[in-house]
Formats: C-alpha cells, structure tokens, sequence
C-alpha cells in the first residue's frame, strides 16, 4: 500500500496546494474526517472549519469555507468555496469578522439570515485557529 496520498485543494479563484501527503483531516458536514492512503473512495460535503494535512510527519493548516472533498485510494481532492495557509491570513481583518458576526446573532436585526451570520462566524474562527497555528510554529 502506498504511503502517500496526492492532495489537491483547489478555490474558484486558484490551486491552493498540489502535494503528495501522508495523511488529511477534513471539517466535513457530519464531523471530522481523516483519511489515510487506501481509503475508501467517497465524496463529502465540507463546513467552514480547519483543514490539516501531515506532510513528512509534519502537521499544516488550511483554513477553509466549507465545499466538496472527493476521496479515491491514492488521492483527494478539495473542492473548497475559500483556502487560505497560515501566513496568508489577516488576524485583524478575521477578528472583525468574527466580532461583526457575533454582534448580529447576539442583536439578531429585522431580515438577519441566522444561517449566512453562523457560517460566517465558523468561517472567521477557522481563519483564527489556522493564522495563531502559525504563531505556535
């Protein structure tokens, strides 16, 4: 069995990453899903959460939007609405979303869409974990 899986995580606007990797850990719809190579092929739908993947038994981050991930035996690939690495993140731009959207599901104004304002709070934490991951390396 191999020991490497290929790793293609692609965002309407641009490929994110394309390498080979040992393991991924995905935020998918019903919890979180690890892959190892040999898995099953299946296709899952993502939420907004932390993408990890473990590349030379190293552990990398991806912050993503929620999408798609397709699962074949030696190769996934992600089909993410947004991808962003570590040193991409703005902190304080993913603060202030994160505190807008808190502050409109706390206030809940006329014609709020509770589900839009709860994906765009997961969306901001995930950008938080990911950017304080790279502060820990």
């Amino acid at each position: 069995m191999a020991r490497t899986i290929r790793l293609d995580v692609v965002t309407p606007d641009r490929t994110v990453l394309q390498e080979e990797v040992e393991s991924v850990i995905a935020p998918a719809v019903e919890g979180y899903l690890g892959v190892l190579p040999g898995h099953a092929p299946m296709i899952v739908g993502l939420v907004p959460g932390v993408f990890t993947y473990r590349q030379s038994n190293k552990p990398h981050y991806l912050a993503v939007g929620g999408g798609f991930m397709e699962i074949a035996r030696d190769r996934v690939i992600l089909l993410a609405d947004s991808a962003e690495r570590p040193e991409e993140i703005d902190r304080k731009r993913a603060a202030a979303a994160k505190e807008r959207a808190e502050k409109r599901l706390k206030e809940r104004p006329p014609g709020l869409d509770v589900q839009r304002a709860e994906l765009a709070l997961k969306r901001a934490l995930a950008r938080l974990r990911v950017a304080e991951r790279l502060q820990m390396t």
